[in-house]
């Protein structure tokens, strides 16, 4: 495919939403213009107006794909670590991986496991795998410090992101009376590879995955296990333009080939009866 970074809306996509977004062309472009969203904060009026202000008009099957940063902390998931009194297994835990106790007890909170707990010689703070309690398995069961705002404080994930993306997806459709979609990122990292993905976390009318079974590839082959995960895919795109230091936590997508249906991001977390490595 072939993408169309960074230009204003009413220009290069407009142009390609004027022909349809010729098959193979996907358009995505950051929302810059987001403030520091604090506790509280209406998420959804936020954004309407960035959209407004930046002449950025929704069409139908666009999608909106969100860092999920922004949302917790609209709907308060910061935690000062101040308040966090560690347990005595957060304490043992944290001198494994000389971790602060603190955090290793919100980690806890957080999870319904570790699954793996490990510091390495050349590491000055060793590594906690967790299962959130969402489902997710990854580092730290996702309790995070970056672009929290303040010293001393840690980010959650939200309680339900999936109602979160519902909700925004509610509002905005709303809004500019058009259908929509929204997928919520985290970044993880992947077993077996190095480097760090943004993943769907929480899904609003986007399939988790495409079911192409039964389907035939370019040779007339019938595909039997083909099973795309287009939600990770977008998440995974929306890491193009979506920098850690560049304050753009959320990004439109248009011209994407997708049917709206009911779903989840727990959809894309394997079975433990197919889990081979648990």
């Amino acid at each position: 495919m072939e993408p169309v970074y960074d230009t204003p809306r009413h220009d290069a996509l407009d142009r390609l939403a004027d022909d349809t977004m010729s098959p193979g062309r996907v358009g995505l472009q950051a929302l810059a213009g987001i403030p520091d969203i604090h506790p509280g904060d209406d998420l959804a009026a936020i954004l309407i107006e960035c959209l407004r202000r930046q002449d950025m008009t929704l069409r139908d099957g666009d999608i909106l794909v969100i860092a999920h940063k922004v949302i917790s902390k609209a709907e308060g998931q910061v935690v000062a670590l101040a308040d966090v009194t560690p347990s005595a297994e957060a304490e043992e835990l944290a001198r494994q991986v000389n971790k602060d106790p603190r955090k290793v007890e919100a980690i806890l909170r957080e999870s319904t496991r570790v699954v793996r707990a490990v510091k390495r010689p050349e590491q000055e703070e060793g590594t906690l795998i967790a299962e959130h309690r969402l489902g997710f398995i990854c580092a730290n069961a996702a309790v995070d410090e970056s672009n929290v705002g303040a010293e001393e404080t840690i980010i959650l994930l939200p309680q339900d992101p999936d109602a979160s993306a519902r909700a925004l997806c509610e509002r905005l459709e709303s809004a500019f009376g058009v259908n929509l979609g929204i997928v919520v990122t985290d970044t993880f990292g992947r077993p077996w590879r190095m480097g760090l993905v943004n993943v769907a976390i929480g899904l609003a009318r986007v399939p988790a995955r495409i079911d192409m079974v039964g389907e035939r590839d370019a040779f007339g082959r019938v595909l039997s296990v083909t099973m795309p995960a287009l939600a990770d895919e977008l998440a995974a795109a929306s890491g193009l333009v979506m920098g850690k230091s560049d304050k753009t936590p959320v990004v439109l997508f248009s011209g994407i080939d997708w049917q709206p249906c009911v779903s989840s991001a727990n959809d894309l977390i394997r079975p433990q009866q197919e889990d081979l490595f648990r």
